[in-house]
């Protein structure tokens, strides 16, 4: 830990029963042993002739006041001769953040105060900021979370990984070495933007899923629904909503973000309890097939539509019908758990289907079909080495972390599609059709196409159309710069006028070192390699200087001395 100046014991009690009241509220069990824990108070006993720290930074508690913080981040210890410290701390352990999602830090903010609060650690906090690991010039696919001090916490690192079926979106490790499939994690947590107040259905069952799922490969994981809204939330919840959150209650799914009702987080108590209550709720429209419930001496029949784009993909539905298959699992109802009214046809039935993957694990049958038996992958998760978000997640946080550029709009593949930000801070949902109508009947042209990312250079007055692809499919991706007409003429140039517009192809993969492409502008290659085009936008060539400059000037072991002023001069 680096100094910034000397430290000295804090306490409001001088005498050593006071101290020794303090530490041993303090000192958390669970990460310090007994010796470390003794060598503290034995070193502390020295120090009571100081009775005040010299530096006191912006910090956060959780939970605790700020001597007791201090104390907590194991700053116990002095020499009462000369002034200057020695710190003892325990063994620290790395916190690592695993994720399909590009991470925001407002979410990564979020993951980190509640695990400190759960573990009662305190730490210092400052703006985050999300900085690639480099090495020899090179990406290491690892990212360091910067902005959070603590001695109980040695780094918290962000990966990128992907599920082998259905996954949620962060899984939270506390622990020195990075995470293999084998670990058991601390944290489950899906984390969604939509409310009540734009989709009932997607709001809450959508990512039900997930959390049922995952239960077969760490069936004591902390799970957890996180809400990062963006938009008011619906000042009254629907009972759609209220429905939802009690059969995550049910499923020990704890919901985090969002301002819940008492009958939001109260679990059913009993299976007749949830059929009534689901039973009573307003239908639907006619027309539409209503999530209906009905028990029998040997059976329960719940009725939904699961057929969706000519096969099994009602995501909503899928959600809706198995958190409720779990939720009368828990329950205790060990008998047939039947779908009727799905639409669906046996040739529509893929192995690799998610609600198929569930269907097998609950016991869940689908009235008049045969359910195909599955084999799973034996992990729940791998790293990810192969996809065109690895390019488009990097230059997307370095230029954040590295410029004083932004995104307006981020649609990572297999990432959550953000809302589009006006230029005066509040933000709006891309409409998917050009013309809805015409779609609906059969042009298929009118889908409105849209970028994978949309950055602002602030600087150059320069808005900037990002596709990402695989290198090999980096062709698909010029050709896509063509489609981008009706959301710059309806978004970008309404909000932002007096903005030129550049349109670029973001790759990743290869041994490749360079890029022929002049629409190709970034390639980073499965080396770790960052390559630029001849046509890369002047932000991204600042970006990727400056983080290069930062870590020639700073080495990893420095990082915990990491400040807003570490870049120098180079960041405007």
């Amino acid at each position: 830990m680096g100094k910034k100046g000397p430290y000295r014991f804090i306490t409001e009690e001088y005498s050593e029963a006071g101290i020794l009241r303090t530490l041993n509220y303090m000192l958390n069990p669970n990460l310090i042993s007994t010796e470390q824990k003794s060598r503290l108070l034995n070193l502390a006993f020295l120090s009571t002739s100081t009775n005040r720290v010299e530096r006191v930074d912006t910090y956060k508690v959780t939970g605790l006041d700020r001597d007791s913080a201090i104390l907590e981040n194991r700053i116990a210890v002095c020499n009462a001769k000369n002034n200057n410290m020695e710190c003892i701390m325990s063994n620290k352990k790395n916190l690592w953040i695993l994720t399909e999602e590009r991470p925001k830090n407002s979410v990564l903010k979020t993951i980190i105060e509640r695990f400190c609060s759960d573990y009662s650690i305190g730490f210092f906090a400052d703006p985050l900021r999300i900085i690639p690991l480099i090495k020899d010039e090179k990406f290491t696919f690892s990212y360091q979370v910067l902005g959070i001090n603590s001695p109980n916490i040695g780094n918290i690192y962000v990966k990128t990984v992907s599920g082998y079926s259905s996954f949620v979106d962060f899984l939270v490790y506390f622990q020195e070495q990075e995470p293999v499939a084998d670990d058991t994690p601390l944290y489950a947590i899906e984390e969604t933007k939509t409310d009540d107040s734009e989709s009932r259905n997607t709001g809450v069952y959508q990512r039900c899923t997930k959390f049922v799922y995952i239960d077969y490969f760490y069936s004591y994981v902390k799970k957890i629904m996180l809400y990062d809204l963006q938009v008011t939330q619906k000042a009254k919840p629907t009972q759609t909503n209220i429905f939802g959150s009690r059969l995550l209650a049910t499923c020990g799914v704890e919901v985090l973000g969002k301002v819940q009702t008492d009958e939001q987080g109260l679990a059913f108590d009993s299976i007749d309890e949830l059929i009534q209550y689901k039973n009573s709720m307003r239908k639907p429209p006619k027309g539409n097939v209503p999530i209906d419930i009905t028990r029998y001496a040997d059976r329960i029949e719940v009725s939904g539509r699961l057929f969706k784009s000519g096969g099994l993909s009602h995501d909503p539905n899928i959600g809706a019908l198995t958190i409720i298959a779990k939720a009368l699992r828990v329950l205790g109802w060990e008998k047939d758990i039947i779908i009727t009214q799905h639409g669906l046809a046996q040739s529509m039935l893929s192995i690799s289907n998610k609600f198929i993957h569930i269907a097998n694990r609950l016991n869940i049958k689908l009235q008049g079909l045969n359910i195909p038996k599955n084999v799973e992958h034996p992990d729940y998760w791998r790293y990810e080495k192969k996809g065109e978000k690895l390019a488009t997640i990097f230059i997307h946080l370095v230029v954040e972390s590295f410029t004083n550029g932004y995104s307006i709009f981020e649609n990572h593949a297999g990432c959550e599609k953000s809302y589009f930000k006006n230029s005066n801070g509040d933000v709006v949902p891309l409409v998917k059709y050009s013309d809805r109508k015409a779609y609906k009947d059969g042009d298929k042209s009118k889908i409105a196409h849209i970028p994978d990312l949309i950055l602002v250079d602030v600087e150059r007055l320069q808005v900037i159309n990002i596709e990402g692809k695989t290198y090999l499919n980096r062709f698909k991706g010029i050709a896509e710069l063509s489609n981008y007409d009706f959301i710059e003429e309806n978004y970008i140039r309404p909000q932002y006028p007096e903005y030129s517009i550049q349109r670029t192809v973001v790759v990743y993969g290869s041994n490749e070192e360079e890029i022929v492409e002049i629409q190709v502008s970034f390639m980073l290659n499965e080396k770790g390699k960052m390559i630029l085009g001849i046509q890369a936008p002047k932000l991204f060539k600042q970006a990727i200087l400056n983080l290069l400059d930062y870590w020639t000037q700073r080495k990893p072991s420095n990082l915990l001395n990491y400040n807003n002023n570490v870049l120098g001069t180079r960041i405007v």
